[in-house]
């Protein structure tokens, strides 16, 4: 199954089973090409959010016009902050930020249980490793790619440069396909 890409500088279409890593040095106009992802050829795609809690994934999707009725989120981080959590057919929770088979759990049920074309969004593999730590957050990515693999989805998952050494990034971009290079100006340099 080929998938479409609206992002610039990106191939026109990918084929399922291909793992996109957008490498970005702040998080400011990474939403745009996160929505543009979800946004198109899909059927139905999952927002894992570690970043941020569902009610802002939520905002998000909203305010760039994405078709939420197509939209799972599962939200890592709203237990930590000390919110409430009210789940519900398309909104998930985990026990905790770094419960790492939780969330590869979640997203194996979530191919397993929707037909089509399916899209996964992880942001922010950053965070997960400020959780889980650098060894699971890499370990959490590889074992996310080959479930993509097997189910033939695509995802786009974030990282960002700035916490991370140079070392680590280059092992998360190994595992990847395909990388988006995000500047500041928000220019982007993509390799596939």
């Amino acid at each position: 199954m080929e998938y479409e890409l609206a992002i610039e500088g990106t191939p026109e279409t990918v084929p399922g089973g291909t793992g996109i890593l957008l490498l970005h040095p702040s998080t400011g106009e990474t939403d745009r090409i996160d929505t543009d992802f979800l946004k198109t050829d899909t059927d139905n795609f999952l927002v894992v959010s570690t970043r941020t809690t569902a009610r802002e994934a939520k905002q998000k999707l909203e305010y760039y016009d994405v078709d939420e009725n197509r939209a799972e989120i599962l939200d890592t981080l709203s237990i930590e902050r000390g919110y409430s959590r009210r789940t519900s057919d398309t909104v998930h929770y985990v026990a905790a930020p770094d419960d790492v088979d939780g969330i590869v759990d979640h997203i194996d049920g979530f191919l397993e249980n929707h037909d089509g074309k399916l899209r996964l969004s992880f942001d922010s593999v950053t965070e997960l490793a400020y959780y889980a730590g650098e060894e699971q957050a890499l370990e959490a990515a590889s074992r996310i790619l080959e479930l993509l693999d097997e189910h033939d989805a695509v995802g786009l998952f974030h990282l960002s440069e700035d916490p991370h050494d140079e070392e680590l990034v280059e092992e998360f971009r190994a595992l990847f396909d395909g990388t988006i290079d995000l500047d500041e100006d928000g220019s982007i340099d993509a390799t596939f």
